[in-house]
């Protein structure tokens, strides 16, 4: 057996595990498949903790994604569409997702065609600020579309 246990070496299965005892650690089998099979003497229960830190520390750094909705009727007039214009540049701007959707009351259901030109209107007019996600589609009595910001370039 190998006096001096900090180099790496070529020991027995028992050796190693004489070794792992020695020093109050783990023997944990890195790659099995290798010729001899690689094994390293850790503490094992700090190595989950140290695995389990850096998996929150890139949860943390993720950027997390916010949608933000913006309702139409069928029938919005110019000056309302302006203003929800600009809230939908807005939050693109910030990094958030939009999602549109005009809802039919009652009979408004006929208008769906104005409905969708008017979700196709947004998109064409948000092409600056964003991506389209999914085109308007119809689910019930509301027409929606998904809009998502472009990357911002890093310099």
């Amino acid at each position: 057996m190998g006096d001096n246990i900090q180099n790496p070496g070529i020991f027995s299965l028992r050796e190693a595990i004489e070794i792992a005892e020695k020093l109050e650690l783990d023997l944990v089998e890195i790659s099995p498949n290798a010729e001899p099979p690689v094994c390293k003497v850790i503490d094992y229960q700090k190595f989950l903790y140290q695995q389990k830190k850096k998996q929150k520390e890139q949860q943390s750094k993720a950027q997390k994604m916010i949608v933000k909705e913006i309702r139409f009727g069928p029938n919005t007039d110019e000056h309302d569409y302006n203003f929800k214009l600009k809230h939908a540049e807005k939050f693109l701007s910030e990094g958030n997702k939009v999602k549109a959707f005009v809802f039919f009351k009652g009979r408004s259901i006929l208008y769906k065609e104005q409905g969708e030109i008017l979700l196709l209107k947004l998109a064409q007019d948000l092409e600056d600020f964003g991506k389209i996600d999914q085109l308007p589609k119809l689910e019930g009595k509301k027409m929606q579309i998904i809009i998502s910001p472009k990357p911002v370039k890093k310099k």
